[in-house]
């Protein structure tokens, strides 16, 4: 275990080392700031590349902090990924490796997803451990209502969004979670998957019944904004597991506005699940610009508070952009030159924009292709402020990248797992700038490993497998040191 440190000089002093920083640092330990797009590819924001989507906030953050070409989200789908964000395990032997569906749509099947366990070790539970008042707001997915896994449960002091990810494809639901309570909304229920209903689907009234008052990302911004104002004078922690750009597509006509006349579109039906929407492109679009805004008022209260400078802010995506509805990636290029998108384990359905910044700490303007994954996150953290982590975590701290302390070494390698989309077990290792596939692994021992060198061939193109037995060998190794998952699904044929 790491040495557990109560003193917030201490904790500025393991950052900053012996040399004596200015001396209101010395008395305030920093505020931490996670915010976590929702289906957001690589290439969506313009920092990133990104012509076609306005994302000014987050543009402002890449521009005065530091952004990583080579940082990955903990597996290609939602509620695993957030497993290993929180608890810094990758999914060979975290306790969530897919989503897990309980229940069902409506209001009184809620259930949520398989939850955490009784006293899991988290993100939050670590923070609060050394001081930090911490809050999880947005779509939470590792516990339904009365579960062992809601986040009040689970080392957050104070709750509101969804816990059932299910219930997040609607952005009007009928009500979020205020903790363990029901917070009832003015929005109607409908199902989150139906087709289009109406005469003619070129009258934008006909999709009138697709909407509602309250737009659930509006009021859980609200909440972060409140918890931020509410928690000024004491360390804080939030965690903001935002729910754009996943489908539905929803969003106020004030934002669509913004995009009139920009696309040339007809529109979705709903034939593909998820919702209709008159103007598809535009409405992904304004999705994200909306979340973009949503940063942008976190960014203004801490410049209001004088809390800038104080505060490590960091932005990610939980994985790839969507494969379904009638999203266009190809058109948004989503994916930038990754292959793949979300339920895949090729880059594009784990590699994801992350953008980090500390005013003062953290120099502005820069980019980083140093290598890293959510697992790494919780060690870093721990290293920023104190904490004890298990021994048992598979992340490496990037503090010294994010704090500019020179060239940090790799990871020695990077593991994910997944179970569905019928891939029938798909595995992916990165060493060095090998990366390692395997599909079909669920009734399979021998399947084949694909092997790319990321180096020379991003895009996952060319498989070099038969060329580098030796690598492929070690690709296996890592593939085989995994844990048996106590869910039979979740695990992989075995050699006799």
């Amino acid at each position: 275990m790491h040495r557990r440190f109560g003193c917030a000089a201490l904790l500025v002093l393991l950052v900053f080392g012996c040399e004596t920083p200015p001396q209101e640092s010395l008395t305030v330990a920093p505020n931490i700031i996670y915010i976590l797009a929702d289906d957001l590819g690589y290439g969506e924001l313009g920092s990133y590349g990104q012509t076609k989507i306005k994302t000014p906030h987050l543009d402002r953050l890449a521009a005065e902090g530091l952004r990583f070409t080579q940082h990955y989200s903990g597996s290609p789908v939602c509620a695993p990924s957030r497993c290993t964000l929180l608890t810094g395990k990758h999914t060979g032997h975290c306790h969530v490796r897919d989503n897990y569906e309980l229940g069902g749509f409506a209001d009184d099947e809620e259930r949520g997803q398989r939850p955490l366990e009784p006293g899991s070790f988290t993100l939050g539970r670590m923070l609060q451990d050394v001081g930090y008042a911490t809050a999880a707001v947005g779509k939470w997915g590792l516990g339904g209502p009365g579960s062992t896994g809601i986040p009040n449960e689970q080392g957050f002091d104070f709750f509101y969004g969804y816990l059932d990810q299910k219930q997040a494809h609607n952005f009007y639901p009928t009500h979020l979670w205020r903790n363990t309570e029901w917070d009832t909304l003015r929005n109607a229920y409908f199902h989150p998957h139906q087709k289009f209903e109406g005469d003619d689907p070129n009258d934008p009234e006909a999709y009138d019944r697709y909407k509602g008052v309250d737009y659930s990302a509006d009021l859980m911004a609200d909440e972060a904004v409140q918890f931020i104002r509410d928690n000024a004078d004491r360390p804080f922690f939030l965690y903001m597991p935002h729910t754009a750009p996943h489908l539905a597509l929803q969003v106020p006509d004030d934002e669509l506005a913004q995009y009139d006349g920009m696309f040339d579109e007809e529109p979705y039906l709903g034939d593909r699940g998820y919702l209709p929407h008159i103007r598809p492109k535009s409405a992904y679009a304004a999705m994200i610009t909306r979340m973009d805004g949503h940063v942008g008022r976190l960014l203004d209260v801490l410049d209001e508070l004088g809390l800038a400078e104080n505060t490590l802010v960091m932005f990610s995506s939980d994985n790839g952009p969507t494969y379904v509805s009638r999203v266009d990636t190809e058109f948004f290029e989503s994916a930038g030159p990754l292959r793949g998108g979300k339920g895949e384990v090729y880059e594009g359905g784990i590699r994801v924009p992350m953008i980090a910044r500390w005013p003062g700490r953290i120099a502005a303007g820069t980019v980083t292709d140093h290598v890293s994954a959510f697992w790494d996150v919780v060690p870093m953290l721990a290293a920023l402020t104190g904490a004890a982590t298990p021994d048992d975590v598979n992340g490496v701290s990037f503090l010294p990248t994010l704090l500019g302390e020179g060239e940090q070494a790799p990871p020695s390698e990077l593991y994910w797992e997944y179970h569905g989309r019928g891939w029938k077990g798909a595995q992916a290792v990165r060493i060095g700038d090998w990366k390692g596939v395997r599909l079909g692994g669920h009734d399979d021992a021998n399947a084949p490993i694909e092997l790319y060198n990321l180096a020379t061939d991003l895009g996952e193109q060319n498989n070099v497998a038969a060329d580098h037995p030796d690598i492929v060998v070690q690709i296996k190794a890592v593939m085989d040191s995994r844990s048996v998952s106590d869910i039979e699904k979740w695990n992989f044929a075995m050699e006799e």
